[in-house]
C-alpha cells in the first residue's frame, strides 16, 4: 500500500534521520525508502498500484535499513518521498532525475515539468536528503575515524522477462576497500549468488555515493538485495543475520577507515 504522505497539518519531512554512535565506523543510506508523494502533487497521474512496484521505491530497503541501524548503532539517512516525485541517487543535471516514463509506466505529473519547476523540486526535496547527508558526515568526521558509507538498495527479482540469479550484488565504482571485504564476505556464505556491479554498474557520476564518498575519499559500498527476499520481517531479519557480521568486519578494519582518493572511472570518460 502507497504510505500516505502526512497527518493533515503536519508539515512534510522529505528526510528520515536515525541517529546513532558517531563512532560506529557506519553511515547507512537508503535514497528509495518510501513511495509517499508530499501533499500537493496528489498521485502524479499515476494509478496506485504503480506506486507498489519498484519504480515507485526499493521494496525492503528502508526495514533493511532499520534493523542494521538499530543492530550496528550507526546514523541512518533515509528519503520519505517516492523516486517518481524526484530521485534523490541522481545528480541535479542528470536527465533522468525526474522521470516521465518509467518502466512503461507514464507520469503524468512529470509531463510539463520545467525549469523552475525541476528547481522547486530538487530545493525541497532532493537537497534537503544531501544536506543531511553532509552534516551527518562532517559530525562524525568531527568526533571519530571517518565511516564507512554503505548504501541499501533492491532490485526486482525479473527483468523484461529475464529471471536475475543474484540474492545480493556489490556496486562500487574505483575504490575496493568496503567492496571488496564485502563482496568476499558475501561469497563466503555460499548459499548465496553474489553479483559484482550486477545488475547495474556502481560507476555512475554525481549519483549519492559519487558526490558524499567518492568525492570526500570515503570507504563505500552500495548494496542491492533482490527484493522478493525482503518484501516481509522474516526476509528481513534474514539479511540482517547475514549482513551483521560482514559490516562489523569492515568497519573495524583501519584501511576502510583511512581517508585515500581513488580515481573515479567515472572522471576518466
Amino acid at each position: 500500500m502507497k504510505e500516505t504522505a502526512a497527518e493533515p497539518g503536519v508539515a512534510f519531512q522529505p528526510v528520515e534521520y536515525i541517529s546513532g554512535d558517531p563512532d560506529s565506523g557506519l553511515l547507512l543510506l537508503c535514497d528509495h525508502a518510501r513511495n509517499t508523494v508530499p501533499p500537493g502533487y496528489g498521485d502524479l497521474g499515476v494509478p496506485a498500484e504503480q506506486f507498489e512496484r519498484h519504480i515507485g521505491y526499493d521494496i525492503g530497503a528502508r526495514a533493511v535499513t532499520l534493523e542494521l541501524a538499530r543492530r550496528l548503532n550507526a546514523p541512518a539517512c533515509l528519503t520519505t518521498y517516492s523516486r517518481l516525485l524526484i530521485d534523490p541517487n541522481r545528480g541535479e543535471d542528470d536527465p533522468t532525475l525526474i522521470m516521465r516514463l518509467s518502466d512503461g509506466a507514464v507520469v503524468p505529473g512529470n509531463a510539463q515539468v520545467d525549469e523552475r519547476e525541476r528547481a522547486g523540486r530538487i530545493e525541497a526535496f532532493h537537497k534537503p536528503y544531501h544536506d543531511l547527508i553532509d552534516r551527518s558526515l562532517n559530525t562524525m568526521i568531527a568526533k571519530a575515524p571517518p565511516p564507512v558509507i554503505v548504501s541499501i538498495h533492491s532490485f526486482t527479482p525479473v527483468w523484461r522477462g529475464v529471471p536475475r540469479p543474484w540474492h545480493i550484488t556489490v556496486l562500487w565504482d574505483s575504490d575496493p576497500r568496503a567492496a571488496r571485504p564485502m563482496l568476499d564476505g558475501l561469497r563466503a556464505q555460499e548459499d548465496l549468488v553474489v553479483g559484482d556491479n550486477e545488475p547495474y554498474d556502481g560507476a555512475l557520476k554525481n549519483d549519492t555515493m559519487y558526490r558524499h564518498a567518492t568525492s570526500r575519499g570515503l570507504a563505500h559500498a552500495l548494496l542491492e538485495l533482490r527484493q522478493d527476499l525482503i518484501a516481509d520481517p522474516h526476509g528481513v531479519t534474514e539479511w540482517a543475520d547475514r549482513l551483521e557480521p560482514v559490516l562489523r568486519t569492515i568497519v573495524t578494519s583501519l584501511d576502510c577507515r583511512r581517508i585515500q582518493h581513488f580515481k573515479s572511472r567515472s572522471d576518466t570518460d
